[in-house]
């Protein structure tokens, strides 16, 4: 008996394809739909749903790609801050687009490919950590019920290895499609040369240490990123890291390792999920990164967001990124911009 209608983003990719496999196989009626954003090609996924003998379309999102995830992007980078597009673009662009095509069609639900679980508390629908390792709730941490309400994540209980599995045992041509690594819009991963194609470049200028001392001539400020090592092409007595940018000055401050560590971070424009708004401190996990790396920390509420205190050092977060944290049960309970 069938579950009803959903739209299922298809990438081209492994996971999503596999996630087609695992809805037909609990009864739902599966649509694929690609978006296009403004670059890149939908063969890939027109192919995947040919072989999955499933209805595809290709949805128009470029301009509200550019208005909503490209152009603030560049706007924060050219800020000297460093956002995370894919946290921007899924509650933004990505399913509020496939959303539209589930109405259109008279879907039910919407589903992707990632690696997360939607599961009820408090009475409503929350992010949970996926149960394999390859989680993605964190890209996801700001996508609030109102959506989650209308999604499903057919992997996430499960990892890349059993999905490529599946995939195989099906013989579906994405299954050895590699993993896709950098910005969906910076393939080459240059975001220096892609904000200069803008017209976004910031002016060369020099390198210094903390107390000011120059120490050679960087490219321009949008090509650094706090906590960056690789490609600075200064040679010190040990490793130099990027401390902090001085857009003021015009210069990028570098630093042994240590002058990276911290034992507090300020988090601002808080989403909650699997809690409701704290008014006294709470212990949780925090993810800093996209990296699935957690730190012990207590989060002391503030008129303007969360101060984050941790047990032990942890290098500093790059302004405009985003920190999420969870319950020992892998809840997400909030997420926030790195001040």
């Amino acid at each position: 008996m069938s579950k009803g209608k959903v739209v299922l983003g298809l990438s081209g990719g492994v996971d999503s394809a596999v996630a087609a496999l695992m809805l037909r196989s609990a009864g739902w009626e599966v649509f694929g739909a690609w978006l296009d954003l403004g670059f890149g090609s939908p063969e890939k996924a027109r192919e995947a749903s040919a072989q999955l003998g499933i209805p595809f379309a290709v949805i128009p999102a470029a301009e509200a790609h550019e208005k909503l995830v490209r152009a603030p992007f560049a706007e924060e980078y050219a800020a000297g801050r460093t956002p995370n597009p894919c946290v921007i673009c899924n509650p933004t662009v990505k399913l509020p687009a496939l959303l539209r095509k589930a109405s259109e069609l008279g879907a039910e639900k919407i589903a992707t490919g990632h690696y997360a679980r939607i599961q009820e508390k408090l009475g409503r629908p929350c992010l949970r950590m996926a149960e394999g390792p390859k989680d993605q709730s964190y890209m996801l941490a700001r996508v609030g019920p109102e959506l989650l309400e209308k999604l499903i994540f057919p992997l996430g209980e499960t990892d890349k290895t059993e999905t490529r599995a599946l995939a195989a045992a099906a013989g579906l041509q994405a299954a050895e499609a590699p993993d896709s690594q950098d910005i969906c819009f910076i393939p080459d991963g240059d975001y220096g040369s892609w904000l200069e194609a803008r017209g976004m470049g910031l002016p060369a200028g020099d390198f210094t240490d903390a107390s000011g001392k120059v120490l050679g001539k960087h490219r321009g400020a949008h090509r650094y990123t706090v906590g960056q090592r690789r490609g600075l092409g200064v040679s010190g007595p040990g490793r130099l890291y990027v401390c902090a940018l001085d857009l003021g000055r015009n210069t990028v401050v570098l630093g042994p390792e240590e002058q990276l560590m911290t034992y507090t971070l300020f988090i601002k424009d808080i989403c909650w999920g699997a809690m409701e708004p704290a008014e006294k401190p709470f212990r949780c996990r925090v993810r800093p990164r996209s990296r699935p790396t957690f730190f012990d920390a207590e989060a002391s509420p503030r008129e303007d967001g969360l101060l984050l205190g941790f047990s032990a050092p942890l290098r500093r977060i790059a302004p405009g990124q985003l920190a999420a944290g969870y319950d020992e049960d892998g809840f997400l309970l909030f997420a926030g911009t790195v001040a």
